[in-house]
């Protein structure tokens, strides 16, 4: 069985189908129907609800924005489930909704409650009320009425002048409640989704189910529940299992856990290797990132993710395990067709380590989409170069979206070494290679030849903002 809050009421569950989602379950089961369906998809935001979580710290609880159409029901163990119906305080509206209905923040009123629960999990952090992280916290919203002045207004307001509400006061009280639930030993299991952990019980569910699928945070897994009306087989999550949730920083690397979701990890990713801060921020939404893995993401061998690319261009290593043993296998060895990978039957992504980079080498990621937020690429490209006296000591590079896998370009790390990179030779050749390296296809995104197009100005953006950065360094140097 699973346990978890819903609002402060302890619910147990453990018959409920494996694809049931926490959308399903509000408006079916308990007849909350604030949270609506849009896209089933995660892409519209308007059924958006609020997870609260054990602090790292054990000391509180933390609350993240998640997307409920596409989230299962196993991933409420442990947690409390928030809606915009437990908002209110009686007849006194929450201060995230009062700000909305005084800066007439609703029209048709559809997408209202997924925006005032993106609302109440920013009211309910530490961030500064500023336009931008009003625009991070509201970016899986959307809204076809207002124009979103309005709701920015209300956010930035309603933030602006936090107070203590009622989950503040219930704070310890609810606390207490899920650390009794984390304190139980037993594997929580609902009809044939299994939370394991440890590796070795993780193994040993593999056995007893070899036709069992792995899923984190279901972001991908769901859609084939939610737009190819598909039955789910028997699930192994991974969210539970230590060594897959644990986050290293040593000389040598920063070692990922697979089951930590993005938002986790990305502050410390930001922090060594900053040039991916715009990529990984633009990785789909809050919503999603709240959800979604790093494992995950690699796992599904997307010709199309953001973060395999840049594991190619960093020269990560994927950490295999089977419950007994591991193995690592180097980024551009793991991919081997289309949405396949070396990994063999009953072995799962345990972590991935990225190799710090030194001080001569230049780390860049561009993604190339139609929306700015929660949209997927129609072109992504990352390069590293390291340079030995001005002369090209190394590069690397990935390229998501133009290729059946993700995919480096072996030609242009090969026939640029010892090439002067400041050189106009250096930045025309880069683009010539990269022009003619692949045979991308047309699709709904982009055209081939817009692909090809965008590959060369790439290039080039990454030759023209290494010069400047290179440049300006030259200088710093010589006046002091």
């Amino acid at each position: 069985m699973i346990k978890f809050l819903l609002n402060n009421e302890l619910v147990t569950l453990e018959k409920d189908a494996a694809e049931v989602s926490v959308q399903q379950y509000l408006r079916d089961q308990k007849a909350l129907t604030g949270s609506k369906e849009g896209c089933a998809a995660g892409d519209c935001g308007a059924c958006t609800v609020v997870l609260g979580e054990i602090a790292p710290s054990q000391t509180g609880i933390f609350y993240r924005s998640v997307n409920s159409c596409i989230t299962l029901m196993v991933a409420l163990h442990g947690k409390q489930l928030i809606t915009v119906e437990h908002l209110s305080d009686g007849n006194t509206l929450h201060p995230v909704q009062q700000a909305m209905v005084e800066h007439h923040g609703s029209q048709c009123g559809f997408c209202t409650p997924g925006f005032v629960m993106s609302m109440f999990a920013l009211y309910h952090t530490d961030q500064p009320a500023t336009r931008e992280t009003v625009n991070k916290a509201l970016s899986g919203n959307l809204c076809r009425c207002t124009g979103y002045r309005p709701i920015i207004d209300a956010t930035i307001d309603s933030c602006a002048h936090r107070g203590a509400d009622k989950f503040t006061v219930q704070e310890s009280e609810v606390l207490k409640q899920l650390q009794a639930i984390a304190a139980e030993t037993s594997t929580p299991v609902i009809n044939k989704v299994y939370l394991p952990s440890s590796r070795e019980a993780m193994a040993a569910l593999l056995e007893e189910h070899p036709d069992a699928r792995f899923v984190a945070g279901s972001t991908d897994l769901s859609l084939e529940y939610t737009q190819q009306l598909k039955t789910l087989p028997t699930l192994v999550s991974t969210t539970r299992v230590k060594e897959c949730r644990e986050l290293k920083v040593d000389k040598q690397a920063v070692t990922v856990g697979a089951a930590l979701p993005l938002s986790d990890i990305a502050p410390v990713l930001h922090e060594h290797f900053p040039q991916l801060h715009e990529l990984i921020d633009r990785f789909a939404s809050l919503p999603i990132r709240n959800q979604a893995t790093l494992g995950g993401n690699v796992a599904n061998a997307s010709p199309i993710g953001d973060m395999p690319p840049v594991l190619l261009a960093v020269n990560a290593t994927v950490i295999i395990d089977n419950g007994s043993e591991y193995r690592e296998v180097p980024a551009d060895k793991f991919f081997t067709g289309y949405r396949q990978t070396v990994l063999a039957d009953k072995e799962w992504i345990s972590a991935i380590r990225f190799n710090h980079l030194d001080d001569q080498t230049q780390l860049k990621a561009y993604k190339v989409s139609k929306r700015h937020e929660d949209d997927i690429s129609a072109v992504c490209a990352v390069f590293t170069v390291t340079l030995d006296n001005g002369s090209v000591r190394a590069i690397s590079s990935g390229f998501g979206g133009v290729a059946a896998t993700p995919v480096s370009c072996e030609e242009l790390e090969q026939r640029l070494l010892g090439k002067t990179w400041s050189d106009q030779s250096t930045r025309q050749l880069g683009m010539k290679i990269l022009a003619e390296a692949f045979s991308p296809i047309d699709d709904v995104r982009a055209s081939a030849s817009y692909r090809k197009q965008i590959l060369a100005n790439l290039w080039q953006r990454f030759w023209f903002e290494t010069q400047s950065e290179l440049l300006a360094t030259t200088r710093v140097t010589a006046y002091a």
